[in-house]
């Protein structure tokens, strides 16, 4: 594929500012500098250095992020900062997004994609994949609370009771829940329900996913290889 194309695939711009972009000495490979627009590459495995920043070639996008509290997941956001200014423009452009959405209040764990089929293998509520949610609350967590969230609590949208996946105490104030379904305020709601009230959430893993100890509030990576096709539901 043709260098400027690639660029182009990737979000660095129009046609004709990826051309520039090459023109200007913007763009390397492998320690050599790429000034000719047209130079095909073979788009497997290839990692371009762009404006000194190394950048992989990826058909799709698949990137977690450990969302901070006070950003919206949306691409519209009305009242706090959107999770996408946290991101590159190039991932911007291309047009990745959430997967799923966590409160704004809420940290941890978040996908993003600019795959429309992947996106929905991971939100299908048929799949029921297992979200992992880390609780501080407002009060000591007791047994019959966490018997409560087992068992199922009733929320004032639906008679039917709704139970947690798995529940246990990590701590006198932690809980860890497990929800296989995604509602409106879940989290918060069910808590609210067993009699306690939450201080803070995070998401701390989604179906085989787990957030990287490593990466920091605010930053995120790409998922490739084993790790995504581990994480990426069947």
């Amino acid at each position: 594929m043709q260098l400027a194309r690639l660029l182009f695939t990737q979000g660095f711009g129009t046609r004709r500012e990826c051309e520039d972009l090459v023109r200007a000495g913007h763009v390397r490979h492998a320690g050599r500098l790429c000034d000719d627009p047209f130079e095909a590459f073979d788009p497997a495995g290839l990692v371009l250095t762009v404006r000194g920043t190394d950048w992989p070639v990826y058909e799709k996008a698949l990137i977690v992020l450990h969302k901070p509290a006070g950003y919206e997941c949306s691409r519209k956001p009305r009242h706090h900062p959107g999770v996408l200014s946290l991101l590159p423009a190039p991932l911007r452009v291309r047009g990745v997004q959430p997967v799923g959405r966590l409160d704004e209040d809420t940290t941890g764990l978040l996908l993003l994609t600019d795959d429309g089929a992947l996106i929905h293998r991971w939100t299908s509520p048929k799949r029921h994949l297992p979200k992992v949610y880390e609780v501080m609350t407002r009060h000591p967590v007791t047994a019959a609370q966490i018997a409560a969230l087992r068992d199922g609590v009733v929320l004032d949208d639906d008679p039917a009771p709704v139970r947690a996946a798995a529940c246990e105490a990590a701590g006198e104030r932690h809980l860890r829940l497990t929800l296989t379904e995604g509602r409106y305020h879940q989290v918060k709601r069910m808590v609210a329900a067993a009699g306690n009230r939450v201080e803070a959430l995070h998401r701390s893993a989604f179906g085989a996913l787990r957030l990287p100890a490593d990466l920091a509030p605010g930053q995120w990576r790409w998922l490739s290889g084993p790790e995504a096709v581990a994480g990426v539901p069947g």
